[in-house]
């Protein structure tokens, strides 16, 4: 099938996003909307049509790996931000998924199948993890202990660790990203992401407006393919 076909035979109710630029079929790598080296891609379909939503770019294992090493490299200065800081940026992702609900729950629809007042649903619970890990990330706080030694005292931090591979499934293709992302981001992680081929949509709309939330280059990044 030809591009220019099957682009002009896209799903009509994509129509009804008021903000087009949700609708992102290519993956996001180091802060750049990033094509299929090989030019391969994939078909998302609405399943109670069949209807074409969209063609989403493939990325192979080696562009996989420059996903992985753009998050190694964005952990230094992401870690060493401020919690405070990360805390705004979370805050500002929450309220800009609030403001894109309608858009969000349209685009969930229409690649994963539940009526759209589930999918609206689905993105107030996403949303509410966004909220709650932005105050969290405030509270990152070195805890003292009780020790277990004579004059000695024990003091537990909590680090970041490093680059978190999150792997999302179909059924809830919103809130499980939020739901992992969130917490790694807020503790001063950065993200390699791989959604469902089957609902590639949901996480891309979320990563163009962590992107719009100011999350830095190679800090959130979604990987599609089969």
């Amino acid at each position: 099938m030809s591009a220019h076909f099957a682009r002009s035979h896209r799903h009509e109710a994509l129509d009804g996003l008021a903000d087009r630029r949700l609708l992102r079929e290519l993956a996001y790598v180091d802060g750049h909307w990033t094509a299929s080296e090989a030019a391969e891609s994939f078909e998302v379909t609405d399943p109670a049509t069949g209807t074409t939503v969209a063609f989403v770019a493939a990325l192979d294992g080696r562009q996989t790996t420059k996903a992985i090493d753009a998050a190694a490299r964005a952990f230094p200065a992401w870690r060493a931000l401020l919690p405070q800081e990360r805390s705004k940026i979370l805050r500002k992702w929450f309220e800009l998924i609030v403001g894109a609900k309608d858009d969000l729950a349209l685009l969930m629809t229409l690649e994963q199948g539940k009526p759209l007042q589930e999918s609206l649903g689905e993105i107030d619970y996403a949303a509410s993890f966004v909220e709650w890990y932005a105050e969290e990330a405030k509270r990152l706080n070195a805890e003292s202990v009780t020790s277990h030694l004579p004059n000695a005292e024990m003091m537990v931090r909590r680090e970041p660790l490093g680059v978190v591979g999150v792997v999302t499934p179909w059924n809830f293709p919103s809130a499980m990203l939020t739901r992992k992302a969130a917490a790694a981001l807020a503790a001063g992680c950065t993200i390699v992401a791989h959604p469902s081929s089957e609902t590639p949509l949901s996480a891309l709309a979320l990563a163009e407006l962590g992107e719009r939330a100011g999350l830095p280059v190679g800090v959130f990044n979604i990987v599609t393919g089969k």
